[in-house]
């Protein structure tokens, strides 16, 4: 028997004050689906985190544009997708270069790029960035910690 999962689809406006529509919806179908309080503010941050890089770096050039959210609420884990048709990037570089900020660094030398990602790669159990036509982030948070060991890479690039 396949297992139906209950999806939740939102289109919000590319827009900064938007952002917040998209976080509010993932932590409701969280809460739906017994995560704890903790897994519901990793996902808020997590999906806060991709939207606002979908406004900042992929609209940034080309006026307004739409994010998509779909959520996938499944029994054993959450595959939330935030996709936007704006300016792409080299997922590959970025994410080489993901690492946590050196506390020894000035704070104005540190760069603006990348910190998102790297949150949500810290705080999501899986990602996958496909930068083949815009740019889809696809995160998973497993609702019970045992899902995460069948993953070998946590970060991964579909280009």
């Amino acid at each position: 028997m396949t297992e139906t999962n209950d999806v939740i689809r939102l289109t919000i406006p590319a827009k900064p004050e938007f952002v917040s529509i998209a976080r509010l919806a993932s932590s409701g179908a969280a809460s739906r689906m017994g995560y704890s309080f903790d897994a519901i503010e990793d996902i808020k941050v997590a999906v806060s985190e991709a939207c606002t890089n979908a406004v900042s770096h992929g609209y940034k050039q080309m006026g307004n544009g739409q994010i998509g959210i779909v959520m996938e609420c499944g029994s054993g884990a959450m595959t939330i997708t935030v996709t936007h048709n704006g300016e792409s990037f080299d997922a590959s570089r970025v994410l080489q270069e993901l690492k946590p900020l050196d506390p020894s660094t000035d704070l104005d030398e540190v760069s603006e790029g990348g910190l998102g990602l790297f949150l949500i790669n810290a705080l999501m159990d899986h990602v996958t960035i496909s930068t083949e036509y815009g740019v889809a982030v696809r995160m998973i948070k497993f609702l019970n910690r045992d899902g995460v060991g069948h993953i070998v890479d946590k970060v991964s690039t579909t280009e």
